[in-house]
């Protein structure tokens, strides 16, 4: 994958390139600034990426390729995958509030979906069955329902997939 990719959207300067162990802090801060409107869609639950420790995240940069976007220097969005056997899984598509609704969220998934290595035959990911501006996303993007799980009362993960082009 190429370190830096431009993609269209409505933001001006804004570029993705990939995400570093120096990023996790930025990244962090913004995943919990982020997924307060998904803990408000879902009161009482709770959500793993409000509480996951910077530990754990650079875990995860370790084991996952992470992008992030940039505006003029600022962090403004962040997304991860890895290769689960045929699967590009693709997790934690973060905007920053304040840049939401610019086309950020979809520019982050088209270039996280062009970094699928060869042997990916599907990308797949997953949102609250209560989150409809991202099952608008995914689905507007090619992705359909194939799974729905509940984790507990009142909050059921819906699985999306589509094939890799």
């Amino acid at each position: 994958m190429a370190n830096t990719a431009k993609v269209s959207c409505t933001a001006t300067n804004m570029k993705i390139e990939t995400a570093h162990n120096s990023d996790a802090p930025a990244i962090l801060a913004l995943q919990r600034l982020a997924y307060q409107s998904e803990a408000a869609l879902y009161p009482g639950h709770q959500i793993p990426a409000l509480s996951q420790s910077l530990e754990e995240l650079l875990e995860e940069m370790g084991q996952m390729i992470f992008l992030k976007a940039l505006i003029e220097g600022e962090l403004v969005g962040s997304v991860r995958a890895k290769l689960e056997g045929p699967d590009w899984q693709i997790g934690r598509l973060i905007v920053s509030p304040k840049f939401q609704g610019q086309g950020i969220g979809t520019a982050l998934l088209t270039t996280i979906e062009m970094a699928a290595p060869e042997q990916a035959t599907h990308h797949v990911l997953f949102t609250g069955h209560l989150s409809h501006r991202n099952l608008e996303l995914y689905e507007r993007r090619g992705y359909q329902r194939f799974d729905q799980k509940t984790v507990t009362l009142g909050l059921d993960l819906v699985f999306l997939k589509k094939e890799v082009k």
